[in-house]
C-alpha cells in the first residue's frame, strides 16, 4: 500500500510539474517581444518592444526616425519634437496626450522611461504620422505600411484573410475583387502576400499568379522553388501515357506539370503538352529561369513533350516507363529536340 501511495504521489507531482512548465511556456510566449515590420522589412531596436495593458510601446526615437521624422529632444521640459511631411507632433513624458499642430490627441497610455529609452505606444507614433498599422495575433507581430499607392491590380477575385492560412474561413476579411487595386507589402513565404487594400485594410492573400499582375524576381525564385521540391515528392512514380488528370498513381508528361503547377500555383493548365506551350510567354534557351516549361518534339508531333526546367541544367519530367518521374540533364540530346520554352509566373 505504501508503494502504491508513493507512485500516485510521484506521479502527482509530476502532473503538476508539467502543468507549471506548460503555464510558464505560455505565459512567457504571451510576453514576448513582438516582432516589427515597416513597409515589410523588420525593425531593430536597442531595446525591445514590451506589451502593457495590450499596447505594445517602442523606443520613441527609432521609430520617428524608422518613419522618416526628424527629432528633437529638450532635456529641461522632457518633451521630444517630431516633424514630417509638415506635421509636427510634441509629447512630454509623463503626458496622456500630446500635440500634433496644436491639435491635442490623446493617447492609449502615457510614455515612458525603460532601461533610459523613452517608450511610447507604437500605433500612436505610427498613426498620427499618417501610417497604418496592423497587429497580427497569429505571429505577434506588427506591420506598419507607410505606402499608400496601390501598384498590383487583382485578375481573379480572391479572399483576403487576416491570417496566411486557406483552410480555415473565419480568418476571411472579405473578398477583393478584380480590378482591385493592392499594395504588396512583403512576401510571406511562396504561397502568401502580405497586402494592404484600398481601404487600409492589411491582410494576407494567396500569392499564386493567376490571382494578381504581382511580379518580382524573388517570389518568382521562391515559387519555382517549391515547385520544384514539390514535384521531386514523386521522383519514381511510374509513367502512363493518357494518365488521368487529377491522380497521382501514375503520370505521364503533360499530366505531371499540369498537377504539379495546380498544386502549387493554383494555375490551371491544359492537359496536353501542345496546349501548354501556348500559356505564359516564351524565352529563349539562353534565358532560362527554374520552373519554365521546356516543350520538346515526340512521337513525330510538333510538340509532344513537355519537362519543368529545373535550374542547372535539369529537367524534372517524365516520359519513360522504366525511370518514371525524374532528374534528367539537358543535353545535346533534348536540346536537339528543343522547340519552345514558355515561363508562367
Amino acid at each position: 500500500m505504501r508503494i502504491r501511495k508513493q507512485i500516485f504521489r510521484c506521479a502527482h507531482i509530476a502532473l503538476l510539474s508539467m502543468m507549471l512548465l506548460h503555464a510558464t511556456s505560455v505565459k512567457a510566449a504571451e510576453n514576448a517581444s513582438p516582432t516589427v515590420f515597416l513597409d515589410g522589412l523588420p525593425l531593430s531596436f536597442q531595446t525591445p518592444p514590451v506589451i502593457e495593458a495590450g499596447y505594445s510601446l517602442v523606443p520613441m526615437r527609432a521609430l520617428f526616425e524608422a518613419e522618416g521624422a526628424t527629432i528633437s529632444w529638450d532635456e529641461n521640459t522632457r518633451t521630444v519634437t517630431a516633424v514630417k511631411d509638415g506635421a509636427t507632433v510634441t509629447y512630454q513624458i509623463g503626458d496622456s496626450f500630446a500635440y500634433k499642430n496644436k491639435e491635442r490627441l490623446e493617447l492609449p497610455l502615457p510614455g515612458k522611461i525603460i532601461d533610459g529609452f523613452t517608450m511610447m505606444p507604437l500605433r500612436f507614433i505610427s498613426e498620427t504620422l499618417g501610417n497604418l498599422v496592423k497587429w497580427h495575433d497569429y505571429s505577434r507581430s506588427i506591420t506598419i505600411s507607410s505606402v499608400h499607392d496601390n501598384e498590383t491590380t487583382i485578375q481573379y477575385g480572391v479572399n483576403l484573410r487576416d491570417t496566411p492560412d486557406k483552410n480555415d474561413d473565419t480568418h476571411i476579411l472579405r473578398m477583393l475583387a478584380k480590378t482591385e487595386k493592392i499594395h504588396v507589402i512583403r512576401e510571406i513565404n511562396p504561397d502568401w502576400l502580405e497586402v494592404q487594400a484600398q481601404d487600409g485594410t492589411i491582410g494576407f492573400i494567396s500569392s499564386a499568379p493567376q490571382y494578381s499582375d504581382y511580379t518580382n524576381t524573388s517570389i518568382a525564385m521562391k515559387q519555382a522553388d517549391a515547385l520544384i521540391t514539390f514535384g521531386s515528392k514523386f521522383i519514381g512514380t511510374p509513367y502512363e501515357f493518357g494518365a488521368a488528370s487529377g491522380q497521382t498513381n501514375t503520370f505521364d508528361c503533360s499530366s505531371f506539370v499540369q498537377y504539379v503547377f495546380d498544386h502549387v500555383l493554383s494555375k490551371d493548365l491544359p492537359r496536353v503538352s501542345y496546349d501548354q506551350a501556348l500559356q505564359g510567354k516564351e524565352v529563349g534557351i539562353n534565358d532560362l529561369r527554374k520552373g519554365d516549361l521546356l516543350f520538346f518534339t515526340a512521337r513525330g508531333l510538333d510538340i509532344g513533350h513537355v519537362g519543368i526546367y529545373a535550374g542547372n541544367g535539369r529537367i524534372l519530367q517524365t516520359y519513360s516507363k522504366e525511370d518514371g518521374v525524374h532528374f534528367t540533364a539537358f543535353d545535346e540530346k533534348w536540346k536537339k529536340r528543343f522547340v519552345t520554352a514558355r515561363r508562367l509566373f
